[in-house]
């Protein structure tokens, strides 16, 4: 069996084949890594609900035990004003560059290698390690893994499975954190309407303006305060940031908000954590009217509101008839509810632990939910376990943080090479 290839050279390979989504070509990605596992003797099946627009699925090993390794092919459009080609996967200087080397064919390329490693090391597993790449992820997974999960979940059973999700690390007086995704808010946008009598708009008074009736509506939402609600793997990760930093901090008793300004951390952070504590309402599109000359009667505004668990389409439509009142008409255009997986798990734990050997006995590791969502969300709606990473080199380029659907996306080569050994060494352990 030849050598595995390494996973610097799988991502610089991924990121030259172009799967910006839309359009999407992810079946060009299945195909390349096709050919690796053939050579690696490691069976797979590509799926393609439509033409370009393909998931493979690959397993190793055979048993009671299974793992399922999740990922996704589809990126983001690279925009202008890069310094260096987004599609080119150049490693230069110790890093791999280009559209998806964050999100998420870094993943990927570990999450292959790993596989591959382990087949030509012969390791016996005592159960199934399931690799999954999978399509359409950025524009909702319905050609991707909620087709799968929709079509043949049996495909994807699993014991748990690993995915993206988390926030990469932080260090905070010197102490590196690590962190793992167990849950997702839940989504439930809404459509806000406003109805009104349209006149001439030279005298405005014979008319009940719809603009005017909605605008106080929205003025309304940007002064609500949201109730505070911590899910205890929030409550750990707020008191856990509040000790390393020498806080005092009790839960249900201090003020979260002056707590989270107090830490002192990255903003992007620390306003991540604070939605990750209450309910996010963002009017984001407003439409109303047809010409100036003519006082409108209707009106209508999209908002973007996120959910906690423990929260649902009821508890937010009585949270906004507190604010806005009876007049304006709700109309729910997306609801999705939160998932959650449980950190009180073996397989937990063993993440933990494979994380504090290759990283360092110091690390500290802590639980939190995701602001935004990813495939997990199809998993858990399944019944099956999802944790997200975002394993990182204790040196790697902390400005790297915004190129996640941003400009000069870039991995270091040690984090990557540190994705790859984790994975590695949580297959071996698991499936043991």
């Amino acid at each position: 069996m030849p050598s595995p290839i390494a996973p610097e050279q799988i991502l610089s390979d991924l990121i030259r084949i172009n799967t910006t989504n839309p359009p999407g070509n992810e079946t060009a990605v299945a195909r390349y890594l096709k050919g690796l596992f053939d050579n690696a003797g490691i069976d797979n099946e590509i799926i393609e609900p439509e033409a370009g627009r393909g998931s493979i699925i690959a397993r190793l090993g055979s048993g009671p035990k299974k793992m399922l390794y999740l990922s996704h092919s589809d990126v983001v459009a690279a925009g202008d004003d890069w310094d260096f080609d987004p599609f080119g996967g150049e490693i230069k200087d110790g890093v791999i560059r280009g559209r998806g080397a964050l999100d998420c064919k870094d993943l990927m390329a570990a999450q292959v290698a790993a596989a591959l490693q382990l087949a030509r090391e012969g390791v016996p597993l005592n159960g199934e390690l399931i690799i999954a790449a999978t399509a359409d992820e950025e524009t909702g997974g319905g050609l991707g893994a909620r087709y799968i999960m929709e079509h043949c979940p049996e495909k994807l059973q699993a014991d748990f499975a690993i995915n993206e999700g988390a926030e990469q690390p932080i260090f905070i007086n010197n102490q590196m954190i690590y962190f793992f995704q167990v849950g997702e808010k839940g989504t439930a946008w809404c459509q806000l309407k406003a109805k009104g009598i349209s006149c001439h708009g030279s005298v405005p008074t014979l008319g009940d303006n719809a603009v005017l009736k909605l605008a106080r509506a929205l003025a309304a939402l940007g002064d609500y305060k949201p109730e505070i609600k911590l899910i205890p793997e929030v409550e750990t990760l707020i008191t856990e940031l509040a000790r390393v930093r020498g806080i005092p901090f009790t839960p249900g008793k201090d003020d979260i908000d002056d707590l989270l300004n107090r830490l002192d951390l990255d903003k992007g952070f620390t306003e991540t954590v604070r939605a990750m504590t209450r309910m996010t309402v963002s009017p984001n599109r407003i439409q109303g009217g047809v010409k100036t000359n003519i006082v409108p009667d209707r009106c209508e505004a999209e908002v973007d509101i996120r959910i906690l668990p423990g929260q649902d389409r009821d508890y937010v439509a009585a949270e906004l008839r507190k604010v806005i009142g009876d007049e304006i008409e709700i109309e729910f255009t997306e609801y999705r509810d939160p998932t959650f997986s449980t950190s009180r798990a073996e397989c937990y734990s063993l993440m933990e632990t494979i994380t504090r050997e290759l990283a360092g006995r110091e690390v500290l590791c802590l639980p939190l939910i995701s602001t935004g969502s990813t495939d997990s969300k199809y998993l858990r709606g399944a019944g099956i376990p999802a944790y997200g990473i975002g394993h990182m080199d204790a040196a790697f380029d902390q400005s790297a943080r915004t190129t996640i659907h941003g400009r000069n996306e870039r991995i270091d080569l040690a984090s990557l090479q540190l994705k790859t050994r984790f994975l590695k060494e949580l297959a071996k352990r698991y499936l043991a």
